[in-house]
């Protein structure tokens, strides 16, 4: 149902209802309107990898896995797996009348933040820390999950608008002073991408002010920017219990009944919270206006109608078994092995199984189901664990011994025990072994969401890039023995690395994997599936170089803007074969111009395997504007393939690159085109000098002059 037949017959309806009715509708928690036959609506649903809390599920990587596959199409993929679940569990959960919370059909997904500081807990939930990168991936998943039938199957979000990454701590009295610059070079432009090209349903707004207002009170962000200069029609949510925040934390207003009328004159339509409860006491005080009201139930029952939810659309069908069907499984298990990264390699990976009699399998996280799914997690009808993985892979062929190690962050395994109680166990694992498989890491209770952790010195976020001490304790005791080590990190940001680089043969970065993640990891342990995945994050030494956690000015952070070299540039990420480009030029330059009269450039790039292994690889394209002064430090990202590349031959792709990505800001934030000569780089990595050393191999440079600039 296209959106003008939508808000027509919504404002029928909401017509048809008292004010007070059109006030209580604007709850996340809608109760129903029986007069009207309108059954209740509870909005809040979760799907950031996988149908979340409303029961079993198809549990996908966590998103910054999904952000390492650097693949478009697979992360579109896994979408339409969500979206055909959500209709599927939705169409048997209102037959049945439950219309609880989380069993609705607007998921409030994807996270579009960029990942800038990692020290955030809940930076795994986004799409790493490229503006770029996330606007593709999140333009596919919300495209995939809305669907392109008569009425949307799904209704997704864009979140959290805007500038939002910590720290977690103080989120709700914070107030973040990006400069212009920073705003529309860094923060804004995913959630307009989601908003121009993908249509996105609906905005939900952070917690924090930005420049001095709550982000779900900025007639600055809600209506100048979203909705006047983007062209957004839909509806927007505020974080939850968010709105409550302004006479609480931010002290801005002084009642509830003042911060809904902050809220809703903004053009906030939907309170996750409980403070629209006080939406009618504000129009009585002639804070707000009946039309105010009026306006944000008919954009609420617009989403409603474009859901079909009361006309029934052509996915009413959907029956309950595609839930976790083999399909779903089948995507789930592709995105977990494109989502790994080699960081490490001195040819002990893949596994030899003709060579090795015992595998030692050491580790907090090697048979931990948290360790699998991240958090916004639904409920698998079963879990593979690396360690199960492993011995499913090898069942009958090899001896496995097994050790915790350690706890994932206390001193001792048992409560009466002496400190590193399991440490001695591990030495003698690793002892009797021919190879040791060493999993560490972290989990949703060490890194997430405020309050949803068990992490309460620091509310999810991290105090420093290391790993708990007990690990760094095991990393030590493993390191004495002297047998090979195959480092497996599970963790959804990054880690100091440079012990196990040392010390240990090989490092594979498994984020959180999924609820059956554990087979993939056998399958890439052994050869079968080639580590393919990049990182969508830098992995720093240190945080001594980054600026302090509170400070939202890019400078030195990221790869597009830092100083000093990356222990692991974003961008890096090894294969059992060795890809590089070999050749590079410019195939086309589009004769028709973008706003600021920028063209498209079409590049045509070869690549070649000279390895053994078969594999996949991911060819990126960096620009640096080599003119202008108000271009961003270092190369950025503006084009990425993934491609196959056979064993002793050759491939070739084609890589958009957008006339956008010859644009600058300047200070004021105003993008603009300014300079005509650009360095473009073509590589399966970044081309600073760190990932040159990583990899072996240089990218392909081109110039790149525009005539009439």
């Amino acid at each position: 149902m296209k959106r003008e037949e939508a808000r027509k017959k919504a404002q029928e309806l909401v017509g048809r209802m008292t004010l007070e009715e059109r006030a209580s509708q604007l709850r996340y928690d809608a109760p129903a309107i029986k007069r009207l036959g309108i059954p209740a609506y509870n909005w809040w649903g979760e799907s950031l990898h996988g149908v979340a809390r409303a029961g079993s599920a198809t549990v996908f990587a966590q998103a910054i896995g999904m952000a390492a596959t650097f693949d478009e199409e697979l992360v579109g993929e896994a979408a339409a797996c969500i979206a055909e679940e959500g209709r599927a569990k939705y169409n048997e959960f209102s037959a049945h009348n439950d219309r609880d919370i989380y069993k609705g059909l607007t998921f409030w997904s994807p996270n579009v933040n960029i990942f800038r500081d990692p020290r955030w807990g809940r930076g795994h939930e986004t799409y790493g820390e490229d503006p770029y990168l996330t606007s593709r991936l999140g333009v596919a998943y919300v495209k995939s999950l809305q669907g392109s039938g008569e009425t949307l199957k799904a209704a997704a979000c864009a979140k959290h608008f805007a500038v939002h990454s910590g720290p977690e701590e103080m989120r709700h009295e914070f107030d973040v002073e990006p400069t212009p610059k920073d705003m529309e070079e860094t923060y804004l432009p995913a959630f307009e991408a989601l908003v121009k090209e993908a249509d996105v349903e609906s905005v939900m707004g952070a917690y924090n002010r930005v420049n001095g207002v709550p982000c779900c009170g900025s007639k600055e962000l809600i209506q100048d920017i979203l909705r006047e200069k983007w062209g957004f029609a839909g509806h927007f949510v505020s974080d939850c219990w968010a709105i409550r925040d302004f006479h609480e934390h931010h002290m801005v207003t002084s009642t509830a009944a003042e911060s809904a009328a902050m809220a809703l004159a903004a053009g906030c339509d939907l309170n996750c919270g409980v403070t629209y409860l006080h939406v009618l006491a504000a129009y009585q005080q002639g804070l707000v206006t009946e039309e105010m009201i009026t306006e944000a139930a008919v954009r609420l029952y617009t989403t409603r109608y474009m859901l079909g939810l009361f006309d029934g659309s052509e996915y009413d069908s959907i029956p309950y078994e595609a839930v976790e069907c083999g399909k779903h499984l089948a995507v789930a298990d592709k995105v977990t092995k494109e989502s790994v990264v080699m960081l490490k390699n001195d040819g002990t990976l893949p596994l030899d199984l003709d060579k090795i009699k015992t595998i030692g399998i050491i580790g907090p996280n090697a048979d931990s189901r948290k360790a699998l799914i991240g958090n916004y997690h639904g409920t698998s009808s079963e879990y593979i664990t690396v360690s199960e993985g492993i011995r499913q892979y090898v069942e009958g062929r090899v001896r496995i011994l097994f050790s915790e190690g350690c706890n994932l962050f206390q001193d001792k395994t048992e409560a009466l025990a002496m400190a590193g109680d399991r440490l001695a166990e591990a030495q003698i694992v690793a002892e009797h072994s021919d190879v040791v498989v060493l999993c560490l890491g972290l989990d949703e209770t060490l890194e997430g969401e405020e309050g949803d952790t068990g992490n309460s010195y620091a509310s999810g976020d991290k105090m420093d890039l290391l790993l708990p001490k007990p690990q760094r304790d095991l990393m030590e005791a493993v390191a004495k023995t002297g047998k090979p080590v195959v480092f497996c990190l599970m963790a959804g940001s990054a880690i100091d690395l440079r012990y196990p680089a040392e010390h240990f043969n090989a490092i594979l970065q498994l984020w959180y994997p999924g609820a059956r993640g554990g087979k993939s990891i056998a399958e890439i342990l052994f050869g079968e599936t080639s580590p393919s995945g990049k990182l969508p994050i830098t992995f720093y030494h240190d945080l001594q170089s980054l600026p302090a956690f509170t400070d939202y000015h890019m400078e030195k952070r990221t790869y597009r803007y830092m100083e000093e070299a990356a222990q692991y540039p974003f961008g890096f990420g090894l294969t059992y074969g060795k890809v590089a480009v070999t050749e590079a030029k410019v195939e086309q330059i589009t004769e028709e111009t973008d706003s600021l009269g920028l063209p498209d450039v079409w590049i045509s790039v070869t690549a070649e395997n000279t390895g053994a292994y078969d594999t996949d690889d991911v060819i990126q394209l960096y620009v640096k504007n080599t003119d202008s002064a108000y271009g961003v430090r270092n190369p950025a990202l503006c084009a990425f393939k993934r491609i196959r590349v056979k064993a002793g031959e050759k491939a070739e792709a084609k890589l958009l690159i957008r006339g956008r990505a010859f644009s600058v800001v300047n200070e004021k934030g105003e993008r603009i085109k300014d300079g005509s000569h650009f360095d473009l780089y073509a590589a399966t990595s970044q081309p600073d000098k760190r990932s040159v050393e990583l990899t072996g191999t240089e990218p392909v440079r081109l110039r790149l002059a525009f005539k009439n600039a």
